[in-house]
């Protein structure tokens, strides 16, 4: 990874956050973006100098293309790029606000669809690319209360697989990345909104309706992530495009 240039969508904290540590350390340098810019400040004071951050709302095509470009200009190009920004809400469909819905949708399918359509230029420039989408296990397999969530993250498996068609004769390879449930306030969060949805506290939550359908009886940890990431982006996977790889703890093999 020495030298390759990484750009990363909502990675001031989380898996995302986990991502940029694992590039860095391997000498990349790093770009991360985030639309909190008092969270990206923050983020940025626990990286190396090899890393710089920009503010970026993934739903707008303008601020999508200016924070490509900034990275291009300030590292001379783009090599690998991390589709992770998020958000999460849980509710039935009936109560599900339609606004909600559309700002969802917006940020985890139409924002990696803008990164990509700016990133491939540059990428296929070099002829070399790497293009990892943050997805979820809710991209194969439903899950009551998250319409929003389940409908991007299917739809982002989808754009994976068309991005891998397109790209293939650059050398620029799309995968998808299938977490189950890892352990970031992300996820925390949606334990109590589920404890809400059913009625039952949150400790009930992680025992009796998460933990029974994970065969490994635990979160993931967000290292675990990156590792695969990392493994995405390298030269040994190049052979690999247009999969979805599920690192779930064994959730989705019952």
């Amino acid at each position: 990874m020495k030298d390759k240039v990484v750009f990363i969508t909502g990675a001031a904290r989380g898996i995302g956050y986990e991502i940029a540590q694992a590039f860095l350390e391997e000498g990349a340098k790093v770009m991360i973006s985030d639309i909190n810019e008092e969270s990206l400040e923050k983020a940025l004071e626990g990286l190396s100098e090899n890393a710089a951050g920009i503010a970026c709302d993934v739903s707008k095509e303008e601020d999508v293309k200016r924070a490509v470009d900034a990275t291009v200009e300030q590292f001379g190009s783009i090599d690998i790029l991390i589709n992770n920004a998020g958000l999460q809400h849980v509710a039935m469909i009936e109560d599900f606000p339609a606004a909600k819905f559309e700002q969802m949708l917006k940020i985890m399918l139409v924002g990696p669809f803008l990164t990509t359509k700016y990133a491939l230029p540059y990428m296929k420039e070099k002829n070399f690319g790497r293009i990892i989408n943050i997805s979820s296990i809710n991209g194969l397999i439903g899950f009551a209360g998250k319409s929003a969530y389940n409908s991007a993250k299917h739809g982002v498996i989808g754009l994976t697989k068309v991005t891998a068609l397109e790209t293939a004769e650059y050398n620029i390879t799309a995968n998808a990345i299938c977490p189950g449930y890892a352990d970031t306030a992300l996820v925390r969060g949606q334990f109590e909104d589920l404890a809400k949805t059913r009625n039952i506290s949150t400790e009930q939550v992680l025992n009796e309706v998460l933990f029974p359908l994970i065969p490994q009886k635990r979160l993931l940890d967000v290292a675990e992530i990156a590792s695969l990431a990392k493994y995405l982006a390298s030269e040994e996977s190049r052979g690999m495009t247009g999969q979805s790889l599920v690192l779930d703890g064994g959730y989705t093999t019952q």
